[in-house]
């Protein structure tokens, strides 16, 4: 009976480690993340398409599948913050990347605020990026 109750204890406590261990070592960091611009520049104008990617900075690969609740769009490196614009997502072309598209009104710097979600992670990615409007 002792020897029973034993083996099963040592089971289950190889399983809790060993479950322990895989999710401990599967997660990364939040801040290993990143988004970047595929083109820092567009034109002005309406209904202009651009893509972005969002990385995982130890892997160098793109990740697929997080979820984007925050964007804006607004001249605030020109000193325009309230320069806004809406930021439509559209369907992205390839894993990892996020295709959206707004009216940059005018030619100037546009900062474009992300803020995401990647699954099997706590925390959330923020980045600031600027894309370049020109004529």
């Amino acid at each position: 009976m002792k020897t029973l109750n034993f083996a099963r204890a040592a089971q289950a406590a190889l399983i809790a480690a060993a479950i322990g261990s895989l999710n401990s070592a599967a997660l990364a960091d939040i801040k290993d993340y990143k988004f970047e611009l595929v083109d820092q520049t567009v034109q002005a104008g309406p209904d202009k398409v651009f893509t972005v990617r969002l990385m995982n900075t130890k892997t160098g690969k793109a990740v697929s599948d997080a979820v984007i609740f925050a964007t804006r769009l607004d001249m605030a490196p020109d000193g325009m913050q309230e320069m806004a614009t809406k930021v439509l997502p559209m369907p992205g072309a390839e894993p990892g990347t996020y295709k959206f598209k707004a009216t940059f009104g005018m030619a100037g710097r546009w900062q474009l605020s992300l803020g995401a979600k990647v699954q099997g992670e706590t925390g959330t990615v923020e980045n600031k990026l600027v894309i370049t409007a020109q004529q």
